[in-house]
């Protein structure tokens, strides 16, 4: 190929770039001189800038700049950057012919001939104000969407890396978890997590279990920056770019300690509800039933005692005897039924319950297991109340009995009174106010929650084959609820049990009141002491008859103590038995 020939393709190749550059209408590609006058003018120029080549050729390119750009010299800045580092690339606004403004993206490149001498520039400029208002939107957005979350104090919502880093953090995040966003922004969000759960390694199956199944969500208790702890609702989603690979995780956080605490209160209401509906429902059952069959069992004593005087042989009297023996045990059964299915009539007078314990405390002390400490703990200043004071003494005897029962190996038994205040809905069916609270207390076995759930219910029982009906509890139940009150059982396996019984309070003076403890209107006081029961309880009887209140001690001791605590002894009846 001769020089000719070599010559006429160049000029067809550079024919050809020209006609390429001039039919390109993305782009506006021309030539600048050294001093920055345009030398050509493409299709692409021309749509973007609105200038025909005759129009734009042979004038300086610093016509496509803005005033502000020019007064900066920002034009000879491009074209000087262009020469020290061989281009020069920038995005900004340019002027179109119109003045209307476009945001372009500008490259210029110098351009030098073989032997290194610079001749011109080349000038590539394109439109991408869609692009820059796609972006500024879509920067808008996230800084809407920033400032959103950063705004929101209910919800701790932050970004974690990979790792489990916390990276950013918000109002709700300060507000709930306590921590300022520079003290915890580049810790590990395992800091937030009980010691127990983090050693069992709670943080990371979390950000595993989010990253296999798309999502994670529990609840449990978080911790906050001054040691608390609180209940928490938690989400965490993985972040993934669109390739696909992970970037990170969402994590929010809620604090729904309340509404867990309100949950679990609701829980236990309709638990309650659920038992003494129960227990309502088995009272009347049993009561109806104990009702027919006491009817019953007054027509066999009735028979017993017709035919006790027509029957006069010794194998007939001991027969009848017997008969006799178990009617009267079916008798007492019956009643403990009707107590506690509330049928059987109680004579409910006004009594200071301190008084009531008192007196009885003798027969409280002699029914004690041996090896058991006995302590008994007043309030004085007690409010009266109505009760029917057999039947109480006889629930109170029971509890004491079943307590001992409960320590086989010894332990201490506390009988206590105070006044206490029901709320609202505390215990479903008993109206809210002020009662007097009796509490019996052992330190023995102890029940389990399904235990004290059934304890009352009629001839259930925890007891041995022979040792015990199963009616002594619901007994006690069904006296209280027969004066207004209600039973609540506080129990633990291995610590103990306690039987609060409350009664409803009069509306009275309880400092006027408190005197009932020592003394009652009128009636002369009666101290009986001695150390065998049939013989106290017999000489109590009597002297009730006579209308003295009586007190009973069964020992010389214990009737010191009375007498120094009580004012005001009428009589003191010391039985010949009792040792001096």
């Amino acid at each position: 190929m001769n020089s000719d020939q070599i010559l006429s393709r160049k000029n067809l190749e550079a024919e050809r770039f020209r006609l390429f550059v001039a039919g390109v209408s993305d782009y506006a590609i021309y030539m600048l001189s050294t001093e920055g006058i345009v030398d050509s003018w493409n299709a692409g120029a021309q749509r973007f800038k609105g200038y025909v080549p005759d129009e734009i050729i042979g004038r300086h390119f610093s016509l496509f700049y803005t005033e502000e750009d020019r007064l900066t010299d920002l034009p000879a800045t491009a074209l000087q950057t262009a020469i020290n580092e061989g281009k020069f690339e920038d995005e900004g606004w340019r002027v179109r012919k119109d003045g209307s403004r476009f945001w372009a993206s500008v490259v210029i490149d110098a351009i030098h001939d073989e032997q290194g001498k610079l001749i011109g520039f080349a000038k590539v400029t394109r439109d991408i104000t869609e692009r820059k208002k796609a972006q500024e939107a879509l920067h808008a957005s996230e800084e809407q969407f920033r400032l959103l979350v950063q705004g929101v104090r209910d919800y701790a919502i932050y970004m974690l890396s990979p790792e489990g880093m916390v990276t950013n953090w918000n109002a709700g995040g300060r507000r709930i978890k306590g921590f300022e966003a520079g003290e915890v922004v580049g810790t590990h969000f395992s800091r937030f997590y009980s010691e127990e759960d983090q050693l069992n390694g709670m943080p990371r199956k979390a950000l595993d279990i989010a990253t296999r199944e798309g999502r994670f969500e529990s609840e449990g208790w978080r911790v906050r920056k001054d040691g608390t702890q609180f209940w928490a609702h938690v989400v965490i989603d993985p972040i993934k770019n669109q390739l696909g690979d992970l970037i990170g995780f969402a994590k929010v956080t809620r604090d729904i300690t309340e509404r867990r605490q309100t949950s679990l209160e609701l829980e236990k209401a309709k638990e309650a509800l659920f038992q003494s509906q129960k227990l309502e429902s088995i009272g009347k059952l049993t009561g109806g039933v104990a009702h027919d069959f006491n009817n019953i069992l007054n027509v066999i004593v009735t028979g017993i005692d017709l035919l006790a005087k027509e029957i006069q042989t010794p194998g007939g009297v001991k027969i009848l005897a017997s008969m006799q023996r178990s009617a009267t045990q079916g008798g007492k059964l019956t009643q403990q039924l009707l107590t506690f299915g509330r049928q059987q009539p109680l004579k409910q007078e006004r009594h200071n319950i301190n008084r009531v314990i008192r007196s009885f405390e003798a027969v409280l002390r002699r029914a004690n297991t041996v090896g058991v400490e006995f302590v008994i703990d007043l309030e004085p200043d007690l409010t009266p109340t109505m009760i029917d004071a057999t039947q109480f003494e006889a629930a109170l005897l029971n509890l004491i009995v079943n307590a001992g029962d409960a320590m086989p190996n010894g332990g201490c038994i506390t009988v206590s009174t105070s006044m206490a205040t029901l709320i609202t809905n505390q215990v479903p069916s008993v109206p809210a106010g002020r009662y007097v609270k009796v509490s019996v207390k052992d330190t023995g076995t102890g029940m389990s929650a399904e235990i004290v759930s059934r304890a009352v219910e009629p001839f259930f029982t925890t007891k041995g084959i022979g040792k015990g009906t199963g009616l002594g509890l619901s007994q006690v139940y069904g006296a209280v609820h027969q004066c207004g009150g209600t039973l609540l059982i506080d129990s633990t396996v291995g610590q103990g049990t306690t039987i609060n019984m409350y009664f409803p309070a009069l509306q009275n003076d309880a400092t006027q009141d408190a005197a009932l403890f020592y003394e009652d209107a009128g009636n002369e006081k009666a101290l009986i002491v001695d150390d065998q029961p049939d013989v106290l309880s017999l000489a109590s009887e009597l002297f009730h008859d006579l209308g003295y209140d009586v007190l009973t001690a069964n020992s010389g001791e214990d009737a010191l103590d009375i007498l120094n605590r009580v004012p005001n002894i009428d009589v003191l009846l010391p039985i010949s038995s009792c040792p001096a």
